[in-house]
């Protein structure tokens, strides 16, 4: 594992780069991203190009050893640029322009934005894509961050317009696709079709969920276009982009396909305290450390994304500035999120940033040092991890190189389909059920049951696991339905698979689908609960609650769980299963529990806080607690850490 830090020369005065160099080199940083937000600082007029002062600053980082991941400039498009070619503004919901004054300001369907792109991203790969710096190549910068993958412009329609068209062919074919014959809406020609906003009530959700799928398209084709120069200027450099945490607005595994490696920005204290996920208890127990299992979640998700190679491209390192509260982390946090990025197979983890802004939107946001350029707490973390790592490839017999090899994947896999996300998002039934959150809490179950697991794409081969959940999968087209029929582990089914078309309607046979010919069974009627609404279920695995959703069900199979009517909740026999509702952490727990072991794997009920990992013959464990916790797993030896496993605390082991 390799460690960054984020970069921006441009803030500071010529004379700081030299000591920032060495001084990233002492505390064991290797790689340095910078330039994702620099157009304007490049070109401040149209045409007039100042390359000095990151020529100077990438010659630098290169002369002290320090391998550069440069960014795209396409984030932050400058003033002038937008004064010459407003239509590239995005549009809100209600119409309103997006502005300048910040960042994001553009439409990805924008070709005139997309020109603009083309133009200073093949002059920045023609200028730099050979300089030994250059070992990687970030393109723009967090796709969609303040809600800006879904675009109501003019531009906006025109693609929408054409997208369908290549989709559809026929507007009849459309019409019969969105159901149109529902309250007289059929259209006439494409020409007719406007975007699924100012509606006076809820707009079609066939039409919206095509908007959503033209709109993250844009972002692959935005994407690809930056792509196609750097490889073309830049061969043999690493292509990443940097995604965010619980965003589903587009496609990231059709992203992922262009690129070489997924990254993301993990901020465990900000999503914490904004995410609705979290209840108040887990607030207030986690304030320092996050969520057990946000980094974990999303570590494995865009590894999936990235043809399993992930990087962190953003780490918090201290107090951040925009969540509704922004606390301080405990003493070993960094330390932790950054083995636990290891631990799920991270190559790098960079730290956002180096030095606090003392200027701009982000003064509050903390680095590696303040804005007096004095050391930060976690520049100590990440000095003691960059130790820790040597001493764990000396401890394996290793080589660092190696140590980066380990094998990282697990033997469960769960199922994430963004397409799915939506259609379940747009009309989801009860306010209180959300298909990203229902996922997140699958996977927390698995993880407190100490099992390492891969989230999957449902294009993703099914060959390496024991155990596969798909929480949700609306859609089961006939490519995924043939491999799970071919599938020999053990599969479990969520509420709600099979209950769409890839067109949005009910099948003809009802939830489940396609799926009925694995799980004979019939979803006949559904209760969509509210929070304070959660029925008793019980059975021969367990007993708790019903939560958010419930589905009556027809079936001969066997029933393992049932509601406090006699109805089915948990059924299936042999390798094939499927729940038919959201139940509690605690049976939802003790179900998979049962899965894992008639899939032949072992499970066990790890103390509150602490997760564990296991990467090739190493265990990791974590401590998420704010108490000591004793922990020390079976036939292995201690390399790193401690049994007793402070708060905040790592310990690393090695299988004997």
């Amino acid at each position: 594992m390799k460690l960054g830090v984020c970069y921006y020369p441009e803030h500071w005065p010529k004379s700081r780069w030299v000591e920032d160099a060495q001084h990233m080199q002492r505390i064991g940083i290797e790689y340095v991203r910078i330039g994702e937000f620099s157009w304007s600082t490049i070109e401040p007029e149209p045409n007039e190009l100042h390359w000095q002062w990151l020529d100077e600053s990438l010659d630098i980082l290169h002369a002290h050893g320090l391998k550069v991941i440069l960014g795209t400039p396409t984030a932050t498009p400058p003033k002038w640029l937008v004064d010459r070619h407003p239509s590239m503004l995005a549009k809100d919901e209600q119409g309103r322009v997006r502005g300048f004054g910040s960042r994001r300001h553009y439409t990805f369907a924008s070709l005139e934005y997309r020109e603009a792109c083309r133009r200073i991203v093949t002059l920045m790969a023609e200028r730099y894509g050979q300089h030994p710096a250059v070992a990687s190549w970030q393109t723009d910068n967090e796709y969609g961050c303040h809600n800006t993958i879904l675009s109501y412009a003019e531009t906006d329609l025109v693609a929408f317009r054409i997208w369908l068209t290549e989709k559809y062919g026929t507007i009849a074919a459309l019409n019969k696709a969105w159901g149109n014959v529902f309250w007289s809406m059929d259209y006439r020609s494409f020409d007719e079709i406007q975007l699924p906003n100012l509606t006076v009530t809820e707009a079609n959700p066939s039409h919206r969920l095509d908007f959503q799928r033209c709109c993250s398209d844009q972002v692959v084709a935005f994407n690809k276009l930056q792509v196609a120069i750097l490889r073309e200027h830049s061969v043999g450099r690493d292509l990443v982009h940097n995604y965010m945490g619980f965003f589903t607005a587009f496609d990231h595994h059709k992203v992922g396909q262009d690129l070489d490696v997924a990254s993301w920005d993990t901020y465990p204290l900000g999503f914490l305290d904004q995410e609705a996920i979290y209840t108040e208890e887990e607030k207030y127990t986690y304030l320092r450390v996050g969520h057990p299992d946000f980094g974990a979640f999303h570590h494995d998700l865009y590894r999936g994304c990235g043809k399993g190679r992930l990087w962190i491209m953003e780490q918090q390192p201290g107090p951040v500035n925009w969540a509704p509260h922004n606390p301080a982390p405990a003493n070993g946090a960094v330390r932790l999120w950054t083995w636990e990025a290891f631990s799920h197979g991270a190559e790098l983890v960079s730290y956002f940033r180096w030095r606090q802004a003392p200027f701009g939107q982000e003064q509050m946001h903390a680095g590696l040092l303040r804005p007096d350029a004095q050391e930060a707490e976690a520049a100590q973390e990440a000095a003691l991890v960059a130790g820790e790592v040597k001493a764990l490839a000396e401890s394996l017999g290793l080589d660092e190189e190696a140590l980066m090899s380990l094998p990282s994947a697990g033997k469960v896999a769960l199922m994430f389909d963004y397409d799915a996300c939506w259609s379940l998002d747009i009309q989801p039934q009860s306010r209180a059920y959300r298909y990203l959150f229902w996922c997140y809490r699958l996977y927390e179950a698995l993880r407190e049951l100490g099992l390492s697991v891969d989230i999957i794409s449902s294009d993703a081969s099914l060959d390496a696991y024991e155990l596969l959940v798909l929480p949700a999968q609306a859609h089961i087209s006939p490519a995924l339905q043939a491999r799970l029929t071919a599938f020999n582990g053990v599969l479990l089914a969520g509420p709600r698979t099979g209950s769409k078309t890839d067109t949005y309607q009910i099948p003809d046979n009802l939830a489940p689908g396609p799926l009925a010919s694995l799980l004979p069974l019939t979803v006949e009627r559904v209760d969509a609960l509210p929070n304070h609404t959660q029925p008793a279920v019980s059975g021969r695995w367990g007993a708790g609650n019903l939560m958010h959703w419930h589905e009556q069900i027809k079936t001969a199979l066997p029933c393992l769980l049932k509601d406090d009517g006699g109805k089915p909740v948990l059924m299936g026999e042999g390798r094939h299963f499927y729940l038919g509702s959201c139940i509690d952490n605690g049976l939802l727990k003790a179900s998979l529990a049962k899965l894992a072991e008639a899939a032949g794997l072992s499970s066990v009920y790890l103390p509150k806080g602490v997760r564990v990992r296991e990467r090739g013959n190493v265990i990791f464990a974590f401590n998420y607690a704010s108490h000591e916790v004793f922990f020390e797993p079976e036939e292995a030896e201690l390399v790193i850490g401690d049994r007793h496993l402070a708060a905040a605390g790592v310990s690393i082991w090695k299988k004997r």
